[in-house]
């Protein structure tokens, strides 16, 4: 059961982590790492049990060695990213192997309550099984800042990670920057290119030579959820700018791939249409013709090959959390 609640910590903690992008990341970002830490403090205790039980034949003995299995992939994968030592699997990277096996390991975990419900007890309410479980935080806090600590002083990579746990990558270099997408998107055809902007019940087209008499700019820091950032200067025209009036609830971004998202009214002047990025146009990969720049969100925010802009009345919260293609 222990084992359960920390592994559903992590989840939640990481999920926040994917979606805070500044503001309470560094704090999401901890309690995530802390979590990992106490399932590691429970491992000594946890393996008691485990060789009790693979010494007797039982159904779903293979479903508990892949749940450790997969705990063990995730936790050091999570700490090799975390430390900066390894970033990459092969073709996968540290972030895609952490997450991959953690939600295996949370679904076997899901599944073996679900076969084997064990039901609370008052006796887990007792003040020694509390001051236990503030032990164990208190431990794997302390841990976690030992950790930060053993890093910095060894200069290890992961010293200069930003609040999310990103590491830096092309920072003001746009071609060192990677180029990714999010699952099954990929780089669409878009000759003929045009933007459609709806706003305040009218339509208008834009090519992109007309977008390139603005020269709005903004310095922002694309912020990825696979495990990396790069700081540009980004250069386009706000959204504003191209709305015109921002009588409605949401403005809808929509890529030529079918991929959206939607943002608050308010975010209208925060909000850029780049068709360059570090003084040149943005490359095929980078999201050319057009993107959009984000400030202070993650990457999936950040909307590549945006054919069309809609101001909407519907309010901008009635989405997914995350983009579910």
């Amino acid at each position: 059961m222990a084992l359960a609640v920390l592994l559903c910590a992590a989840l939640v903690t990481g999920l926040l982590a994917f979606a805070t992008g500044n503001g309470w990341a560094l704090w999401v970002v901890g309690a995530h790492g802390v979590a990992g830490l106490a399932i590691v403090l429970i491992i000594p205790w946890k393996s008691t049990v485990v060789r009790r039980g693979m010494g007797r034949s039982r159904p779903g003995r293979g479903a508990s060695v892949l749940l450790a299995a997969m705990t063990f992939v995730a936790l050091t994968s999570g700490f090799m990213f975390s430390t900066g030592l390894v970033l990459r699997y092969g073709p996968l990277n540290a972030m895609q192997v952490h997450v991959g096996s953690a939600v295996v390991a949370i679904a076997v975990a899901l599944v073996h309550v679900w076969q084997r419900p064990v039901r609370p007890r008052a006796v887990d309410l007792e003040r020694r099984n509390l001051l236990r479980a503030g032990a164990l935080a208190g431990t794997a806090i302390a841990a976690y800042a030992g950790l930060e600590g053993a890093m910095r002083l060894l200069r290890l990579p992961g010293e200069r990670r930003r609040d999310t746990g990103s590491h830096e990558r092309g920072s003001f270099d746009p071609a060192a920057m990677p180029v990714v997408s999010w699952f099954d998107d990929k780089i669409p055809n878009v000759d003929g290119w045009l933007l459609t902007v709806k706003a305040g019940g009218g339509l208008r087209t834009w090519t992109i030579a007309e977008l390139g008499e603005f020269a709005d700019h903004v310095t922002a820091t694309l912020d990825c959820t696979s495990g990396w950032y790069a700081t540009q200067e980004w250069t386009g025209v706000r959204i504003d700018r191209l709305l015109g009036t921002l009588a409605g609830e949401s403005i809808l971004v929509t890529s030529a791939t079918g991929y959206r998202r939607r943002y608050p009214i308010g975010d209208a002047p925060r909000l850029l249409l780049a068709t360059g990025v570090g003084g040149n146009p943005l490359s095929p990969g980078h999201g050319a013709p057009a993107r959009l720049v984000a400030p202070g969100r993650r990457g999936f925010w950040w909307v590549k090959w945006v054919t069309e802009i809609s101001v909407e009345e519907r309010p901008w919260w009635v989405q997914a959390p995350f983009p579910l293609t």
